[in-house]
């Protein structure tokens, strides 16, 4: 099965919260298994001492194929987490999606579990893990319904037991069943995705399942029952096909920008200079890292020039985009930090942008003042209203500094819809993976007489825009390369 097969099984369904769809987290909605980031998160924290360690070697060694292989594993590996505090290990879980586990998110998961809102279905994480290990990715995920392994706290402190049974094989299948009676969901019609040949019984519980980079059990089982089978993209680290492209890509941006620099010092040209660093700059970088780009609405990027350019923010790949849909006659307004960046810090500076130190509100507003005199001058500008790069490819809350600048300067702001950067490179990731990289840019927006009394509602609306075509992406053939 194709992920638009899934997709328009998905949408096909019947809408309410009468359906479900339960997701199993480890390998299914994440590349790889949370738990190895958490021991590793504490062996590097000098928290694991040698009995926990011997443990979880011999257990490791043992594998896990029966119930009881799985009990005697979580007997060691949570009577370690004995003394930590509930707020602790919360806190831990989050920064450890933050800094890691977010890279790993499939972002073909990502997909179907906006299919399921958009539906207005029932959505559930199910796993064998602890809460710790996904409670954050259900958050950002926006997935308001977990399962899990519950661990046993007195006071707000960790005992290391396991409180009941363990979501593992025939007991996750037990508590997606019991969830579903509770919440009187029609499981005949509900969907379930897993990757592991154990949640065979937690997927024919349903009347839609679906095997996801199955192991070779759940491939198997999968045959023999007729079970859809979906694989996504994996998310591992880089190869040395990758690394090449990488410096490749890096190393002709910094070239060009370069001799853009020296061209601009002969002709004293400094705007032909950024355009040559903008546009051949970044159509070259993107083909050395073997990053196409398919745009859609084209036109409408050259039609209201000068203009506030917004986009949705999800990766250091997203100004390079921009560059390559966008040519020419334009700056930017970024983050202080990007200044001194090794490979979008010349070009950035080259090209005149403002840089922002978003900690010191005054000073920000006061470096804006001048972007209003830049577009009058007949210069566009490009800003990410959500202000910081997000962790999934969910649309963060707009600023609406954008806003306010467009229409003090009477131009038109322009939305440009990204999809996949994140996917190519995510917020806290070093390399780029080859792919492709989709562009909407939607009609301009005028907003010069907008009335400020009007403004939360409007830019609310342009929020919705972006969301509702990340979610429902136009399927016309796109333009571009």
């Amino acid at each position: 099965m194709k992920l638009t097969e899934a997709l328009a099984r998905v949408h096909a369904a019947p809408d309410g919260p009468e359906i479900g769809a339960f997701f199993d987290f480890d390998g299914t909605i994440i590349h790889g298994y949370s738990g190895v980031h958490f021991f590793r998160d504490r062996l590097m924290a000098g928290k694991v001492g040698p009995v926990e360690l011997l443990g979880t070697a011999i257990n490791g060694l043992r594998g896990t194929d029966t119930e009881a292989d799985f009990e005697r594993f979580v007997a060691v590996a949570f009577k370690a987490w004995a003394g930590h505090t509930d707020f602790e290990l919360r806190q831990i879980g989050r920064n450890l999606f933050e800094s890691t586990l977010a890279g790993l998110v499939y972002p073909e998961a990502w997909q179907l579990i906006r299919a399921h809102q958009a539906k207005g279905h029932t959505l559930v994480i199910a796993s064998s893990a602890s809460r710790y290990q996904f409670e954050a990715a259900a958050d950002a995920l926006g997935v308001p319904n977990i399962l899990y392994t519950p661990l046993e706290v007195v006071d707000g402190v960790l005992t290391g037991r396991v409180d009941g049974a363990s979501l593992w094989r025939s007991g996750k299948a037990r508590a997606a069943r019991e969830f579903a009676a509770e919440h009187r969901l029609d499981s005949d019609r509900s969907f379930a995705y897993s990757n592991g040949g154990e949640d065979v019984e937690f997927l024919a519980g349903v009347g839609n399942p679906t095997a996801v980079n199955p192991d070779a059990g759940l491939t198997k089982a999968a045959g023999a029952r007729d079970w859809p089978i979906l694989r996504f993209r994996g998310r591992g680290g880089p190869n040395l096909t990758d690394l090449v492209r990488n410096v490749a890509g890096a190393g002709t941006m910094l070239g060009t920008a370069g001799a853009a620099i020296g061209l601009g010092l002969l002709r004293r040209d400094r705007r032909g200079a950024m355009d040559m660093a903008t546009s051949v700059g970044s159509e070259l970088a993107l083909t050395a890292a073997d990053v196409k780009v398919r745009v859609r609405g084209e036109a409408n990027a050259w039609s209201a020039r000068p203009a506030v350019f917004i986009y949705n923010h999800q990766s250091q790949l997203d100004p390079v985009i921009l560059a390559r849909v966008l040519r020419e006659g334009f700056t930017a307004i970024a983050k202080q930090e990007l200044a001194n960046d090794p490979v979008l810090g010349i070009p950035l500076r080259l090209a005149g942008a403002t840089f922002v130190d978003r900690k010191d509100g005054d000073r920000a507003r006061s470096a804006l003042a001048p972007v209003v005199e830049t577009l009058q001058e007949g210069t566009s500008v490009i800003i990410a209203p959500e202000g910081t790069r997000s962790l999934t490819p969910m649309i963060g809350p707009f600023k609406k500094g954008a806003f306010h600048i467009a229409r003090q300067a009477g131009v038109p702001v322009v939305p440009v819809i990204l999809r996949n950067t994140g996917e190519l490179l995510w917020k806290h990731g070093t390399f780029v993976r080859s792919g492709t990289v989709d562009v909407l840019v939607a009609p301009p927006v005028p907003v010069a007489d907008w009335p400020l009394e009007e403004f939360d509602e409007r830019i609310a609306a342009i929020e919705d825009l972006y969301r509702t075509t990340l979610s429902e992406w136009p399927a016309a053939e796109t333009k571009g390369e």
